[in-house]
This record gives structure tokens, sequence and C-alpha cells, in this order.
């Protein structure tokens, strides 16, 4: 999606569990996000959620299910945003090559 000056749109949403007291996580994934991508995410929200809820969503797909998944590392997070907002950006020092 794109703006009307022609910008790209990129939304990031980490949906987390309230009973579970899981908003100081999320916040720190998305003070993550947000200094790894300064320029590239327009729009980051926190969702409250119940149940164990810890989602995070890019442009309204799923890239992290805790259920599926456990819980993130945020290389790892960083590695799928990048994927779907800013492919081939590098990620620095949290980004080992392949070996």
């Amino acid at each position: 999606m794109t703006d009307t000056s022609g910008t790209e749109i990129h939304r990031v949403q980490i949906e987390y569990c309230t009973q579970c007291r899981w908003l100081p996580r999320a916040a720190w994934l998305a003070q993550e996000l947000l200094t790894t991508f300064e320029t590239e995410l327009t729009d980051l929200s926190l969702k409250p959620g119940t149940g164990g809820v810890f989602v995070v969503r890019v442009d309204d797909k799923v890239v992290w299910d805790r259920r599926e998944q456990g819980f993130p590392e945020p290389t790892a997070v960083k590695r799928l945003v990048r994927d779907r907002v800013a492919p081939g950006k590098p990620l620095g020092h949290s980004e080992k090559p392949a070996q």
C-alpha cells in the first residue's frame, strides 16, 4: 500500500495477552522494531488481547505467533519484518552470516 505521496506504507501490530502481563515484552519488541526500521514503518501498534496471545503482524499478515513458535527473539522478528518492508536491508551486528 502507498500513501498519496507515493511512499510505501507498512504497518506492524503486536497483539499481547493482558492477563499474562506481556505488555512490557510487547513494548520492548516494538521499541526494537522502531529503532531498526525508523523510516520503513509508518505505523506500529500494540493490541491488547487475552488467552496467552502474542502475535506479530506485518501489513495484516502474521509473521510470528507464540503458540506456534514460542516467544520470539528480537533478531528473528527483525528478519521477518525486514523481509516484508525492506528486503536486503542489513541488520548490522545482530545478523550473523549463514554458515
